[in-house]
């Protein structure tokens, strides 16, 4: 099959590679539609814990089980899945808490973890064989470039969840790239009052209101934090969704926050960013702060159903479209930022 292969870190290649035997719990899946985030930067640099190389990524897409392993029986051929990339051993406490995406055997395949494109093989290719458990069967009549979602309508709506948002509660999200964007639709669905955009791309600060945005603050043009006060009556937010990556973001997300409200840190996915705040913004503000990483407890299944009902929107979202064989196009797009770039889908079969 063809895939995208790093053959070890910072290099890649469009090539033939060979098919992934299919092993027991497993099946394989015909991709139909995958696309880059920007951990796949990570992955490509090597900096991401647990990647094997020669390794094929991917851990944004859909496709259609060609073929069951043994003793997988909730899976057919002809299937249509999402992927959602955490497969836990199943055995450790966290895994048995349902928190799957905080696995004690991390990137130890024998031990049944898999991280599905980070540290097993993904969907930058032809085909991909994954654990059937990450596999979510698709609502009726949703196309493969939604179906892509999956993993991330997940990541998003389990950051929103963590902060317990209520009815009615005014929500700050900080980072209007693919998962803020994803995030101020899931506070809108989840019937926040109000939901403030705060970024630096005008471009993204525009899509985000027509996506539901009440305001949007534009943090190269200000200091985003008294602006956020400013538009609540000085109070700060109720909830704070923190998917800028960054040190200023996260720094700046904990200031916009009330008085005792609820803050999840989600953007930063690898180490090396510090956060350097005055420890009083969060003692005395008695602030409730979350991290956020990855979708656990089937969150995903749930997130499909929002997809399905048109209460999230990924088509805005989707900037670009080429075949999998232009992945050097495709990355260059992505990791450039062009053309006002969010997500590349890419179609293996194409």
């Amino acid at each position: 099959m063809h895939a995208v292969l790093y053959p070890r870190p910072k290099e890649f290649v469009y090539t033939e590679v060979d098919d992934p035997p299919l092993r027991p719990g497993h099946v394989r899946v015909r991709v139909k539609a995958t696309t880059i985030c920007a951990t796949d930067m990570k992955v490509f640099s090597g900096v991401w814990p647990g990647t094997p190389f020669p390794h094929v990524a991917g851990h944004e897409w859909a496709g259609e089980v060609t073929e069951a392993g043994p003793g997988v029986t909730a899976l057919t051929p002809g299937d249509r899945v999402g992927i959602e990339v955490h497969c836990g051993c199943g055995a450790c406490r966290p895994c048995i808490e349902g928190l799957y995406n905080l696995c004690e055997h991390y990137g130890d395949p024998a031990a049944g973890h898999a991280h599905v494109g980070l540290t097993t093989w993904g969907g930058f290719a032809g085909q991909a064989v994954v654990p059937a458990r990450v596999c979510h069967e698709l609502p009726a009549g949703m196309d493969w470039e939604t179906a892509a979602f999956t993993d991330n309508i997940g990541i998003a709506l389990w950051a929103v969840e963590r902060t317990g948002l209520k009815a009615g509660e005014t929500v700050a999200v900080v980072g209007p790239g693919c998962f803020g964007l994803l995030s101020l639709q899931v506070a809108r669905a989840l019937g926040a009052g109000r939901v403030l955009l705060v970024g630096t791309r005008a471009e993204r600060l525009a899509l985000g209101e027509r996506l539901g945005a009440d305001a949007t603050v534009n943090a190269a043009a200000g200091d985003p934090v008294a602006r956020v006060r400013a538009l609540t009556a000085g109070r700060g937010a109720d909830v704070v969704v923190e998917f800028a990556g960054s040190e200023q973001g996260a720094a700046q997300a904990l200031q916009m926050a009330r008085r005792g409200g609820r803050v999840v840190l989600a953007g930063a996915t690898a180490p090396g960013r510090e956060l350097r705040i005055d420890l009083a913004t969060i003692v005395r503000g008695h602030l409730n702060v979350y991290g956020s990483v990855g979708n656990p407890q089937w969150v995903s299944q749930r997130g499909l159903e929002l997809l399905q009902r048109g209460a999230v929107s990924v088509a805005p979202l989707i900037t670009h479209r080429m075949g999998l064989k232009e992945f050097a196009r495709a990355w260059e797009i992505t990791h450039g930022r062009l053309d006002g770039a969010i997500r590349v889908m890419m179609h293996p079969e194409e």
